[in-house]
């Protein structure tokens, strides 16, 4: 089992296949993606490997993220590789979404069992300003097809205080007839969002008080679960999530580890740099692999260090999915 000094379990693994976005979100890639490191990105063979050692040490959960993962022309091919790793019991994804409707049918089938999409207003003209892109309406069509599929879905917004505090109630209300968890996500200050972030900051606590204050109950957290407190209501068919990295004891119930498009291990989404695990993806054999990553595990902090501004090698989140 990975376990880390503070008695932390590791049942749940991001894994990017690129970091190649074709969106230019405001607080991400406000200029687009700019290639300006190695896009040798791992294959098809290194994903495989990586999935098993994983897996033989205990993860039970893999999301394949990006950048755009569907930018990935063999993404379904990732995806049955993941499902059909003994040991892994969920692949998900998480998506911009921009090709959903034509996708989202051969993932299923390749073994995804979950769906993120990043929607940030519900709004379309306001969407388009975000992400530079006219596709709100096809992303809520893949959504529908996904639910019809009988795929959860959860959608995540970051909260920016110019762009769509004043949607919250909206969005809100769009899962009450909805079999959806709308998770907000605080915004977080990255390598290159410093002056973007201190505009649009907006405190989940603030969030926090007002469902709670509307009847919101906290629901117990899974093992595999991700770093949101989920809440219900018994009126909403929907769920409520928050995603709060500058709470208190956020790193307390840390249960995941990052692996990049291109072969290094992160033991935080802001580390201080991603460890090079390349030279062990490269065996049928996954000893030495597995070797390693309990060798460096050793090395992970009890917190990050976001609420004193240290972003580490986090230049933008497209680097690693968030």
């Amino acid at each position: 089992m990975l376990e880390d000094k503070f008695g932390r379990r590791f049942h749940y693994l991001r894994l990017s296949v690129t970091d190649v976005c074709n969106f230019s979100c405001d607080y991400c890639l406000p200029d687009g993606y700019q290639c300006d490191s190695d896009r040798n990105f791992l294959s098809l063979d290194e994903i495989r490997h990586i999935s098993r050692a994983f897996a033989e040490l205990g993860t039970s959960k893999i999301r394949i993220t990006g950048g755009e993962p569907a930018l990935r022309k063999d993404l379904t091919d990732i995806i049955s590789a993941c499902a059909s790793t003994s040991g892994i019991e969920q692949v998900a994804i998480t998506t911009n979404g921009f090709n959903l409707p034509n996708k989202i049918r051969s993932w299923v089938t390749a073994g995804l069992t979950s769906l993120t999409v990043s929607i940030d207003s519900f709004d379309p003209r306001m969407f388009a300003t975000i992400t530079g892109h006219d596709k709100l309406n096809t992303i809520l069509e893949g959504i529908d097809i996904a639910l019809s599929l009988g795929v959860p879905v959860k959608v995540n917004t970051v909260l920016m205080r110019q762009y769509n505090q004043g949607e919250i109630e909206q969005l809100i209300n769009w899962v009450r007839n909805k079999p959806i968890t709308l998770r907000f996500i605080e915004l977080m200050q990255t390598g290159e969002n410093l002056s973007f972030f201190n505009r649009n900051h907006v405190a989940g606590d603030d969030i926090k008080n007002t469902i709670e204050t509307q009847g919101w109950q906290r629901t117990i957290r899974e093992k595999t679960a991700g770093p949101a407190m989920e809440y219900r209501h018994s009126d909403f068919e929907g769920k409520i999530g928050l995603i709060m990295p500058y709470s208190k004891d956020f790193c307390a119930s840390c249960n995941r580890l990052r692996i990049s498009s291109i072969g290094k291990l992160h033991l935080c989404l802001f580390a201080e740099q991603g460890l090079d695990i390349r030279s062990f993806i490269t065996s049928d054999q996954p000893e030495n692999l597995k070797n390693e990553l309990v060798k460096l595990l050793g090395n992970k902090e009890a917190t990050h260090w976001l609420q004193d501004g240290y972003t580490g090698a986090t230049k933008h989140l497209a680097m690693l999915g968030g």
